[in-house]
């Protein structure tokens, strides 16, 4: 279950405080490295720690992306960007936020605008860093969804995250790729950064909501050298671990990631005749080759509050996202025979607009 090259994990209780102790280890791995190695404290670390002051709380940012969600926390949702009703009235931190790609759809039909959508976001993801390094804002490291979720189902390519890695390489700052939503099997795999072959593992995983219980993996350098840096009372809850074994030996016993697979293909290729169909309700239709995880937009947010209303009446609960976006979240059981209700109920829906 565990990412490749990642043998290390930390279980807690939810998305919130899986993201939030993992950005806690980014930091200490960084300020360790800064030390040399050493895990001494000078007197002085110990007694401005106690006040917030520098050196002993240091002034690290973390970078992130627009559109993000990664939680509700305090540290989470200095990187969380996707409506102000999260964060409104809510003291925040100063932190780089770069733009994440907002792709062109259909992919095929626009892949010199999408390399340029890449390169224009990587280069300010760069620049970002240097910016923030020579304000005295070290970006420790950089957090990012591989599809952002509440924020409208946004897709980038498995290039931007590896040249998002490498930057990451470059200038000494970890990669967090936060699973949370994603994790669990809903994008065909496991793990939907497998979809990226990344020439190595992320540095850190965070997970949650599919998996019962939270928590993130990470490599052996981003585990504290001491005990009780990382912490809390439950540390998530050793019966859902139980829980989750059994789940994964269904996933396995059932074969549901090749169920995930084989019913996406039905429902994305459904979704395209629809979408060619009624071109006047929907549009940008997403997520080929990621499972089930698929998502289009209403031509506004009114209409697609509409579809997913009227949809409901008809006894399917779809879900919004981002300003336009209807997105599909099928359970790993929802098999082709469940696609083709499904898209027939749509259908109806459309027609009936």
């Amino acid at each position: 279950m565990a990412p490749k090259g990642l043998k290390h994990i930390c279980t807690m209780a939810c998305g919130s405080c899986s993201n939030e102790n993992a950005f806690k280890a980014i930091y200490i791995w960084y300020r360790t490295k800064e030390r040399g190695g050493s895990v001494d404290f000078t007197q002085e670390d110990i007694d401005s720690c106690m006040v917030n002051q520098a050196p002993g709380c240091p002034s690290y940012s973390l970078l992130s992306f627009h559109g993000a969600f990664h939680g509700r926390t305090m540290g989470c949702l200095a990187t969380t960007h996707s409506k102000p009703i999260h964060k409104m009235d809510i003291p925040s931190l100063d932190w780089p936020i770069a733009r994440f790609p907002l792709y062109k759809y259909p992919l095929e039909e626009h892949v010199r605008e999408n390399q340029e959508e890449d390169r224009r976001c990587l280069e300010q993801v760069e620049e970002l860093i240097h910016k923030y390094n020579s304000l005295g804002k070290p970006v420790a490291g950089i957090v990012v969804e591989p599809i952002q979720s509440e924020g409208g189902d946004n897709h980038a390519s498995p290039h931007f995250f590896q040249q998002l890695q490498q930057i990451g390489k470059r200038t000494g700052a970890a990669l967090l790729i936060d699973e949370v939503q994603t994790g669990g099997g809903p994008t065909g795999k496991i793990w939907c950064h497998e979809h990226f072959d990344l020439p190595e593992a992320p540095d850190i995983v965070t997970f949650s909501k599919k998996m019962l219980t939270g928590g993130y993996f990470c490599k052996e350098e981003f585990r504290p050298p001491q005990g009780y840096r990382i912490y809390n009372t439950w540390m998530g809850d050793p019966s859902k671990v139980l829980m989750l074994k059994e789940v994964v030996n269904v996933i396995n016993r059932d074969r549901l990631l090749d169920n995930v697979n084989e019913t996406g293909d039905v429902l994305y290729k459904g979704l395209a005749t629809l979408e060619q169909r009624f071109p006047q309700h929907i549009d940008s239709l997403r997520g080929r080759n990621r499972g089930t995880y698929i998502a289009f937009d209403g031509n506004t947010g009114a209409k697609r509050d509409a579809i997913i209303g009227k949809l409901k009446q008809q006894g399917v609960h779809t879900g919004g996202c981002g300003d336009k976006t209807l997105r599909l979240r099928p359970a790993l059981i929802f098999q082709p025979h469940h696609a083709h209700i499904f898209l027939d109920k749509l259908e109806t829906v459309l027609t009936g607009l």
